[in-house]
């Protein structure tokens, strides 16, 4: 059976649409969670919660139709995972759909902004730098890849939406840099001032720390999942695996 895409057009409004959504969801709960309370780790929690089950949700509507990136690295690693069978993105239809993630997010935290009578875009004096953040976007960032693509390769595409929900709200929390991993995204939150916001000054190392990452979570998910190859349940195991006998 044979599936076929529907028109870039189209394709390139969902990525628009999902990541202008999914940046009006961070900017809007950070500016929330400020005006609310007072105490760092409720306003975090409300914004990481808030995010993750937007992305989920937002995953799960548009992969259909566009597969649900809002982020340049993952089509990044769907170009390359698709570069040899034809089966991904061609490199001119990455940088469509780049540069559709990163208007929306522009567009999406625009929205935040005015929605909390703050100016349409402003920019943030909040500097995020140091070796330490770099090595956390590089950790949020290589996982959240490695998560995409070893779903992707083990045939459980279906896993997709929970899982990157899942990872991104663990990654807020356990990485030092909050977990952007994502470049349109950040770019985004460089236009607001609120508590979400970035420095344009450090949107470049963050940016360069998430391709990296990105690069050694696909290296890494081409390691562990070859194609054709799956783990086998040893013999004197089978008492163990549930169902009926």
């Amino acid at each position: 059976m044979t599936t076929i895409s529907p028109p870039l057009g189209r394709r390139l409004a969902a990525e628009a649409v999902g990541t202008a959504a999914l940046a009006a969801v961070v900017v809007g709960s950070g500016a929330r969670a400020a005006a609310l309370t007072e105490d760092g780790g409720v306003r975090f929690l409300a914004t990481v919660g808030a995010s993750a089950l937007a992305l989920t949700v937002l995953i799960q509507l548009l992969g259909p139709v566009s597969g649900g990136h809002f982020n340049p690295l993952v089509t990044a690693g769907a170009w390359w995972a698709g570069r040899r069978g034809g089966d991904g993105p061609g490199l001119r239809e990455f940088g469509a759909y780049a540069a559709a993630q990163t208007a929306g997010a522009v567009l999406g935290t625009g929205l935040a902004n005015a929605m909390f009578e703050r100016p349409f875009a402003e920019p943030s004096g909040q500097a995020r730098d140091g070796g330490a953040l770099w090595l956390g976007e590089v950790v949020a960032t290589g996982t959240l890849l490695l998560v995409v693509s070893g779903l992707d390769r083990s045939r459980r595409g279906a896993l997709v939406p929970a899982a990157v929900g899942l990872w991104v709200g663990a990654a807020c929390w356990a990485t030092s840099s909050g977990g952007f991993a994502n470049p349109a995204v950040t770019v985004g939150r460089a236009l607001t001032d609120s508590y979400t916001g970035i420095s344009a000054g450090s949107v470049p190392g963050f940016v360069l720390a998430q391709v990296v990452g990105a690069a050694a979570g696909v290296a890494l998910a081409g390691l562990l999942f070859r194609p054709g190859r799956t783990a086998a349940v040893p013999a004197d195991a089978r008492e163990l695996v549930p169902g009926p006998r």
